[in-house]
């Protein structure tokens, strides 16, 4: 089974993700932003979800992360939670 690991900001809004992507391209600390604005509670974690399986996020941060860049900053990615910025860190 395909698993994964990686860092989420989760927010309300797009315009909110915007803003803090351009935080991020301007070199801003993902775990600091993701403790600050983060609604999920692994914002605490500066955004960790730690290691999880194919199938058990939702379809659109699932085909982020098992599809996408490593290591690069995605979204914002859109569910039925809110706005998303994901970074994808390894997957096997």
């Amino acid at each position: 089974m395909a698993t994964a690991s990686a860092l989420h900001i989760l927010v309300k809004t797009e315009k909110e993700a915007l803003s803090i992507l351009a935080q991020l391209k301007r070199g801003g600390d993902f775990a600091k932003l993701a403790k600050k604005h983060s609604l999920c509670p692994s914002g605490k974690k500066g955004g960790d979800l730690g290691e999880f399986r194919r199938g058990q996020m939702v379809k659109p941060f699932d085909d982020v992360v098992f599809k996408k860049e490593l290591l690069k900053i995605h979204g914002p990615v859109k569910t039925r939670f809110g706005y998303h910025l994901i970074k994808p860190l390894y997957r096997s």
